[in-house]
């Protein structure tokens, strides 16, 4: 039985990836922190592991415990924060940490997947909408960006590691509480817009994505990196019509100009350093918002995975939609 570590594995894609490897037949070790929610960590078969991804020598201790594992899954990241320092510490620092942790343990794995992000490379250029190519130079513009933009860097410059780094486009799916967010408001009629221009996006169901992270585990590819999506580009005035129709409502649009979101991206999170929260909508999210190309190329995942996304947006919509409404979160 092969053995993986997920850290991360609380959150919602990690919990996703610790259901499949348990279906899989592997021996999963879910890497949590102390504060770590286990609500869907509650298979008796999952081995935790509390681990301290902010130092070094602590986590090549508890790297030694705990054996080696023929595959470790870096998902461990901040997507919001107060501090856009905290960026830089948890995804950067971290990730820097448990490779180095890994090093010194003794006990490198087969293979180390990193679960980056299409954000590392910034968004597409809006005046061709040419779709970002894994040969275009990244420019990252923003703090969540640049911050896996640097892990990624910092991986690939250590040639014993035999890393391999996945970055997905919009991931959606049950469990997720972003693009939820917009669910909820079209449940309650009202479908806001961002600007005048609409976007292109991407998705990728969280199943297809985390199918694809063990067809990646067992294929015999290394230090290559990939931008991860469903092959389809989507109008976002398209992705709200899917939403509307699943949801069963016929919302009533407001187009909010841009200098008004931004006003109310930086008001949230002046407001959350205030009062000690972290708000969905802040600055490093605006510079998301405004963006009007996340096209990018995922031939290679077929070229290399044989992959293909078994949800298209429609599908996966109409599962999460499902899934939110058995939870009673709409």
């Amino acid at each position: 039985m092969k053995r993986i570590l997920i850290t991360g594995a609380s959150g919602f894609v990690g919990s996703f990836l610790v259901e499949h490897g348990l279906e899989l037949g592997y021996e999963v070790t879910a890497g949590i922190r102390a504060s770590s929610s286990r609500r869907y960590l509650r298979d008796e078969r999952i081995r935790m592991a509390v681990l301290d991804l902010s130092r070094t020598q602590v986590l090549t201790e508890q790297l030694r415990s705990l054996g080696r594992f023929d595959y470790v899954v870096h998902n461990a990241g901040l997507t919001r924060a107060l501090d856009g320092a905290d960026f830089d510490r948890v995804n950067h620092q971290y990730t820097r940490n448990l490779a180095d942790a890994l090093r010194a343990s003794g006990n490198m794995p087969d293979k180390f997947i990193f679960i980056s992000s299409l954000a590392a490379f910034g968004p597409g250029n809006p005046d061709s909408m040419e779709p970002i190519r894994l040969t275009d130079t990244p420019h990252p513009d923003t703090l969540y960006g640049k911050s896996k933009l640097r892990a990624e860097q910092y991986l690939m410059s250590l040639p014993e590691l035999p890393w391999l780094i996945l970055r997905p486009t919009g991931v959606y799916g049950p469990r997720e509480t972003d693009y939820f967010l917009f669910l909820k408001s079209v449940q309650q009629g009202i479908e806001f817009r961002m600007g005048r221009k609409p976007q292109m996006l991407t998705f990728i169901y969280v199943r297809d994505l985390v199918r694809l992270v063990y067809v990646a585990l067992e294929a015999p590819v290394v230090r290559k990196a990939y931008f991860v999506g469903d092959g389809q580009v989507y109008d976002s005035r398209e992705y709200a019509r899917i939403v509307a129709r699943h949801i069963g409502r016929k919302p009533l649009t407001i187009t909010l100009p841009l200098g008004f979101v931004q006003a109310v991206c930086v008001l949230l999170g002046a407001l959350g350093k205030v009062f000690g929260f972290t708000p969905t909508l802040h600055p490093d999210k605006y510079r998301v918002l405004r963006v009007t190309n996340w096209n990018c190329e995922t031939v290679p995942l077929a070229e290399d995975f044989d992959f293909k996304a078994e949800y298209d947006l429609n599908r996966g919509v109409e599962e999460s939609v499902g899934w939110y409404r058995r939870e009673k979160w709409l």
